[in-house]
């Protein structure tokens, strides 16, 4: 492995885990700014160099969509790591996403990343798990998923809406100005798909 195509699967690798979610060739070549020919390759090496036994990770594959996962054989640490969340009362960094879900949502990951300025994921599958948010496919954007509370985290607040929350607009409006490019890149697609007789699809690298 050329050290060219190393820096390659290791931004490969820091996309994949910053991400979080499935993503499709086509879109990981585009934010690595590739080709989707160079990138499939790019993960076919990766995925070779994760069947190791020294590697607790693993490439799931589904169609043309890929995932960085856990390797079955290391569950039980997570499901031991779960358990212990469980156990506890809500931990500071999950307050603290639940919150930027509660005022913002819904939004994707990426965007409570940005906010916080680290990797999300597993508090996210802790507060889905307690039942506190939820995820549903976003309507403007076919491979992607938005995060928001659930009415039972609303219950036990003893409110109805979000809005209901302390200082909502305030804390909205000054979250707001923490916006992803993944927000900002849905806004456009939005606009895109509104007006699409002025769109140049040739230039599009953001529907994969």
């Amino acid at each position: 492995m050329t050290t060219l195509e190393g820096k390659k699967i290791a931004q490969l690798e820091t996309l994949l885990f910053q991400y979080g979610e499935p993503i499709t060739t086509k879109k990981a070549a585009a934010l690595l700014d590739i080709s989707p020919e160079e990138c499939a390759a790019l993960i076919d090496i990766y995925a070779q160099a994760l069947t190791h036994e020294d590697r607790g990770l693993a490439l799931f594959r589904d169609g043309g969509e890929i995932q960085l996962t856990t390797k079955p054989e290391y569950r039980s640490v997570l499901e031991k790591i779960i358990h212990d969340e469980f156990k506890e009362e809500l931990t500071p960094a999950a307050v603290e996403t639940i919150s930027i879900i509660a005022y913002l949502g819904p939004i994707p990951r990426a965007t409570v990343d940005y906010v916080r300025g680290v990797n999300s994921s597993f508090i996210i599958r802790n507060l889905l798990m307690r039942g506190l948010i939820e995820r549903n496919q976003d309507e403007h954007r076919k491979h992607a998923y938005e995060y928001k509370v659930t009415f039972d985290f609303l219950k036990h607040l003893g409110i109805s809406h979000v809005s209901e929350l302390p200082e909502y607009e305030k804390f909205k409006d000054i979250l707001s100005q923490y916006e992803s490019p993944i927000e900002e890149e849905k806004r456009a697609d939005v606009s895109e798909n509104t007006f699409p007789e002025t769109h140049d699809h040739s230039e599009d690298h953001s529907n994969a």
